[in-house]
């Protein structure tokens, strides 16, 4: 396997975990870092884009149906707004964040700079405490 087939596998598990389906960035991080170390940077990037990508999928499915929400919004995100996207890498509540955040059509690129910060703090997190 090549450092550049490993790394799309991250950026595919990144990107799947930020959505409504299941899955382990983390470990995937992980494992990557275990194999290939010197590759730290590169895959920390690669991961908070992938997973920033999947959060950004979320916030677009909660845009196109925002029309047939009847639930109300979380008072979380109603009173911090985008912000509150900074704690989308926390697993099960980061998702309806982002499916929130696209129901009150919050600005895309206030939004994603949000997802990026929030879960590039997270990968660089692990990456720090694993190297």
């Amino acid at each position: 396997m090549t450092e550049w087939t490993a790394l799309f596998g991250l950026f595919s598990s990144a990107f799947l975990s930020a959505t409504l389906l299941p899955g382990h960035s983390e470990l995937t991080l992980l494992a990557f870092l275990y194999y290939m170390p010197t590759w730290a940077i590169a895959a920390v990037i690669v991961a908070t884009i992938g997973n920033t990508l999947g959060g950004l999928t979320s916030y677009a499915v909660g845009r196109f149906f925002a029309h047939k929400v009847t639930r109300p919004i979380p008072p979380l995100l109603q009173r911090y707004g985008v912000w509150v996207l900074l704690l989308s890498w926390v697993p099960v509540v980061g998702d309806a964040l982002c499916v929130a955040s696209g129901v009150l059509s919050h600005t895309v690129w206030k939004a994603s700079l949000a997802l990026a910060i929030g879960k590039g703090a997270r990968y660089l997190s692990i990456a720090w405490m694993f190297l």
